[in-house]
């Protein structure tokens, strides 16, 4: 009876079982480095939001099942929320790392919900403005396509809100934002993946180790403009603009 090497026409020589040999330690191999540069990557993703957990106070920071961190803390009374997602859905587009805060404050306030998403392309699993029910005409222009969408939302907080969402999207790097009667919410992003990685190897890294500082005090501004400006008295408004 012929043996499995045999059959698929490798001699049972010394010369044939020294290239088995070689080709299965080459396996193994490569599959100890990768299992070694998976973990450092997990190690590195949950260091991400080292930086930022110094700018709020009582931060908890816990790591998700994919090795993205989530932050959880305070700041002025309100409840704040970080989140790192990575996402690469999108095709013939290199994967994205996005930074998705939430600021709550302690109890609802009676206004509408209302939210704009930039560069729409529906796969954006993150996003809180595509589980909004009604679609709104944006009242500005903009280079880019965007989707507002709200809940109960009137003629005056469209107007109302138009100034500071004209002038926050102007910036590249914002995906998202968002009102709601609870508190308000963005989405920035933070790096885009590795070209080399993604293509040839189909990986998705970042070359990035924390989220700056800087990034997070400002997207911290930026979350408390969104969360007072349907309560700003009209004067006070068109002054920041």
């Amino acid at each position: 009876m012929s043996s499995a090497l045999e059959h698929f026409g490798l001699p049972l020589s010394p010369e044939g079982m020294g290239l088995l040999v070689f080709c299965i330690a080459g396996v193994a191999a490569i599959a100890m480095l990768a299992r070694k540069e998976f973990r450092a990557d997990l190690r590195r993703r949950g260091t991400l939001l080292d930086a930022a957990a110094g700018l709020v106070g009582d931060a908890q920071v816990t790591i998700g099942g994919d090795g993205y961190p989530r932050l959880l803390g305070t700041s002025s009374g309100n409840r704040i929320s970080m989140e790192v997602v990575a996402d690469s859905l999108v095709p013939r587009r290199l994967p994205q790392l996005w930074l998705k805060l939430t600021m709550l404050a302690p109890e609802p306030r009676p206004r509408p919900s209302i939210g704009v998403l930039a560069r729409p392309v529906g796969t954006e699993f993150y996003s809180r403005v595509l589980g909004l029910p009604d679609t709104i005409a944006p009242s500005f222009s903009s280079d880019m396509p965007l989707l507002m969408r709200g809940s109960d939302v009137t003629d005056d907080a469209v107007q109302r809100t138009s100034g500071l969402f004209r002038t926050l999207l102007s910036d590249p790097g914002l995906k998202e934002i968002v009102i709601t009667p609870r508190g308000a919410g963005l989405v920035r992003q933070i790096a885009e993946g590795d070209r080399g990685a993604h293509v040839l190897y189909r990986q998705i890294r970042f070359p990035v180790e924390q989220v700056p500082a800087d990034l997070v005090r400002n997207a911290l501004d930026e979350l408390r403009l969104l969360n007072d400006v349907l309560d700003a008295a009209p004067q006070t408004l068109e002054a920041s603009r």
